[in-house]
């Protein structure tokens, strides 16, 4: 089994609730999960998001579109996103934040199965970029995960959910990259 896992919040110190801005009349959260749900490779789709009354909008809107969410640390996204998938325990864990509503399932698709055809425990098209961003796909193993969950000490390897993965010994890992070089361009929304 092969779930994605949207990352969520609405503290944006950029763009405050940027992920439920109005993008051709839906949040663009859902627009994003609309996008997402074309991926071949995915068996399910998951937002999570804080318990934070902040993200009380995020947990409104999923449950008004259909979409399944988890809420968890605010702070903690290694513990949110692992107590999210522990839920279902998946082989495997897609990685996505709620930013990037022009995400490709073509690209989503390719770096599953890059990490699936080579095993590995992280795989992505981020270690050596050669996708815009936003189009950024992150897989790693619920294994792998579990072990990040265990063995991260520092702030930096809670507050985000992969730089344990992308930094641990023992950790096979995997780029994938595109045909070209596009990672000059920025398809995610920071800013207005």
């Amino acid at each position: 089994m092969i779930t994605a896992i949207i990352q969520a919040r609405m503290s944006s110190s950029r763009l405050p609730g940027k992920v439920l801005l109005p993008l051709l009349g839906q949040p663009m959260l859902a627009r994003q999960v609309e996008r997402t749900r074309r991926a071949r490779e995915l068996d399910a789709i998951v937002v999570a998001t804080s318990t934070d009354p902040s993200d009380d909008p995020i947990a409104a809107c999923c449950s008004s579109s259909g979409i399944a969410y988890e809420r968890g640390s605010l702070d903690d996204v290694l513990d949110r996103y692992y107590q999210t998938a522990l839920k279902g325990r998946p082989d495997r864990i897609v990685r996505l934040t709620a930013d990037c509503p022009l995400i490709d399932p073509r690209v989503i698709d390719a770096v599953v199965a890059f990490a699936v055809t080579g095993r590995y425990d992280y795989a992505s098209n981020t270690i050596e970029s050669t996708f815009p961003d936003g189009l950024d796909v992150e897989v790693f193993t619920f294994s792998a995960l579990e072990t990040a969950w265990q063995e991260a000490l520092l702030p930096s390897e809670r507050e985000h959910v992969t730089p344990y993965l992308k930094n641990a010994p023992g950790i096979r890992r995997g780029n994938f990259r595109g045909d070209k070089d596009l990672s000059l361009r920025r398809w995610t929304v920071d800013e207005p």
